[in-house]
């Protein structure tokens, strides 16, 4: 029997990583005006400007630990 080059335990984190990034980018989305000549400043808030970046560098520290991570398989 051949061994897999990742662990269940390691799939798992790696789903986890992608859906806290896709997270991170739906927080990033929005802040459009409906009329061009009206600036808005809904772009410019703390959720697109300091969560969203935080949120999709944690999901990428979670692929890299699921990537790098030696995890023992039960076998």
């Amino acid at each position: 029997m051949t061994k897999m080059a990742i662990t269940p335990k390691g799939l798992k984190l790696l789903l986890a990583g992608l859906i806290v990034m896709v997270s991170g980018y739906i927080l990033m989305m929005g802040g459009g005006s409906d009329n061009p000549e009206v600036f808005n400043y809904a772009m410019f808030d703390f959720r697109r400007l300091v969560a969203a970046p935080i949120v999709i560098i944690a999901g990428i520290i979670i692929e890299i630990v699921a990537i790098m991570g030696t995890f023992k398989s039960k076998e």
